[in-house]
């Protein structure tokens, strides 16, 4: 069964992250599948949207710890860390609108790919973590998106208590575009891919690669290296955290 699902719509795009079984919890697989998908997708000017969505009711649990403690290790775990920064490099230079559905949750390393989205759609008991504070992680991911999208303020409420931000303070803070009901994310998610789907596909691109050059501080090349290069010495840099409970 494939861990990442392209279905693609008149204009729009469907990503799926598809490991139900595992709350859609990220290995070396996901990663790899994910990135491939994104690579298609940039190159295909047609699709203006993409929605990024989990499989079942839920956005996306973190890392698999299960697989990543497996013995024999699996052959992905090498090079996971270059896999991982790959999938949010094509996410930065991503020319379309990337609109996430956040069912439930997104905890840790998925907490980064749910801010990574132009829209971030959120159900009305979902929560959003990034956790990784609480048992002496770095999360250089998250803090990369936090540092491009959102103030240092709204940064440090999300990644330096760790727990968990409900719903209507994520739309207070400004993370959320949307707070709806639970059973309506995905359907909304995609209503908005399918109306940006419609508009001229250089503009969409343009304006979308226009903000990003506007906000971005530095090369995407050096983006998550810097982030990355701030940690203190000893902290885990290649790596996010384990899930949290959820």
């Amino acid at each position: 069964m494939p861990t990442v699902i392209c279905e693609r719509h008149e204009g729009w795009a469907e990503v799926v992250l598809n490991r139900p079984d595992r709350r859609n919890a990220i290995d070396g697989h996901l990663a790899r599948d994910l990135g491939q998908a994104l690579r298609e997708l940039q190159g295909e000017r047609e699709i203006r949207a993409i929605v990024l969505r989990g499989a079942g009711d839920a956005f996306c649990s973190g890392l698999d710890l299960k697989a990543f403690s497996a013995t024999p290790e699996p052959e992905w775990k090498a090079t996971f860390a270059r896999d991982w920064d790959e999938v949010h490099r094509l996410l930065l230079a991503c020319p379309q609108v990337l609109i996430v559905a956040l069912e439930r949750y997104a905890i840790n390393g998925a907490a980064a790919l749910a801010i990574a989205g132009d829209f971030l759609i959120v159900g009305e008991q979902a929560f959003l973590q990034v956790g990784e504070i609480q048992i002496g992680m770095a999360a250089p991911r998250n803090f990369a998106w936090l540092a491009l999208r959102h103030s240092e303020a709204v940064a440090a409420r999300i990644a330096l208590l760790g727990d968990r931000v409900p719903a209507q303070e994520l739309y207070r803070l400004g993370v959320a575009t949307e707070v709806v009901g639970d059973d309506a994310v995905v359907t909304r998610a995609c209503g908005l891919a399918a109306r940006i789907g419609a508009y001229p596909a250089a503009a969409v691109a343009a304006c979308k690669l226009g903000l990003r050059a506007a906000t971005a501080r530095m090369p995407a090349g050096d983006w998550l290296q810097a982030c990355a290069a701030a940690l203190p010495a000893g902290a885990n840099a290649g790596t996010q955290g384990p899930p949290a409970r959820a």
